[in-house]
């Protein structure tokens, strides 16, 4: 396998915390990518390659990945970590921004797994690292759009698993929890314009919106990217790295009890976190 690694999405928050981790890290060569350069200045003082990367574009994407592979044959590592969350009820939601969330999450994750394939396949060695969500294992209210984005790249992982371990590269998946990135306040900002102040689903909204508050700002239930950037590490160094990866206790409790507890008392739990819902 190539030393080098590409991570998208670099500018801040997980993929920011990933690429400080790898660079103090020996061996690797760390390619920090994002939509504009001048947001990666401090990873390129820290010693990181950055790169102009958009995952919605194709030629930056290509032209991303070709770099990469002239200087070190292929890409030893795709750290997958672009991403963002477009909340909002199913029926108010604009279903252009939904589309624009999932030409991110979704085509543009995809696309970039589909452009470092042929040459970890010829290298006969990669590692494809995808950061999900334990959002793709569980859904809350006002947010259906963007976990569905996150059930999708739980679904293409496990298929790409597969499908590649036969050449030699593995695919893990990262599962966060609440993490304190820009995540939490562009979630509550497309929240707030997704309907009328007095729409049907105001009611909810606010107490979605006070949920999101509350739980990011929680010592208990939120985590600092580093928490995220470790466990990337490991999927990126260890001789046998691990299928999934939940990151922060209250993840894993979440998706426990929601795998345990099953539809219907899992929404009388939602009721009570959501005390404004009818």
């Amino acid at each position: 396998m190539t030393t080098a690694v590409l991570i998208t999405g670099a500018s801040s928050g997980i993929g920011r915390a990933t690429a400080e981790r790898l660079l103090k890290r020996p061996g690797f060569t760390v390619y920090a990518t994002a939509r504009r350069t001048d947001a990666l200045t401090g990873l390129a003082d820290a010693g990181a390659t950055v790169l102009a990367l958009d995952v919605t574009d194709e030629a930056s994407m290509a032209a991303a990945v070709r770099t990469v592979e002239e200087r070190h044959g292929s890409v030893g590592v795709l750290i997958n970590n672009a991403g963002y969350g477009e909340y909002g009820t199913i029926e108010e939601a604009d279903l252009d921004a939904v589309r624009r969330q999932f030409e991110t999450n979704v085509f543009g994750f995809s696309r970039m797994i589909q452009l470092v394939l042929p040459g970890m396949r010829a290298a006969g060695a990669g590692r494809i690292i995808n950061i999900g969500s334990m959002g793709g294992r569980v859904t809350f209210p006002v947010g259906g759009y963007y976990h569905a984005t996150k059930y999708a790249v739980e679904a293409i992982t496990d298929a790409l698993r597969f499908e590649t371990a036969p050449f030699g590269i593995h695919t893990s998946l990262i599962a966060p929890g609440l993490i304190r990135t820009g995540f939490g306040a562009t979630a509550a900002r497309t929240l707030a314009s997704s309907g009328q102040a007095a729409g049907p689903y105001a009611a909810l909204r606010a107490a979605a919106d006070e949920q999101m508050a509350v739980s990011y700002a929680s010592p208990v239930l939120a985590a600092e990217p580093d928490a995220v950037a470790v466990a990337v590490e490991h999927a990126a160094t260890a001789r046998r790295p691990r299928t999934r990866y939940t990151v922060t206790p209250a993840a894993k409790a979440i998706v426990q009890s929601r795998r345990f507890l099953g539809s219907g008392l899992f929404d009388a739990y939602l009721r009570l976190q959501f005390r404004s819902t009818k």
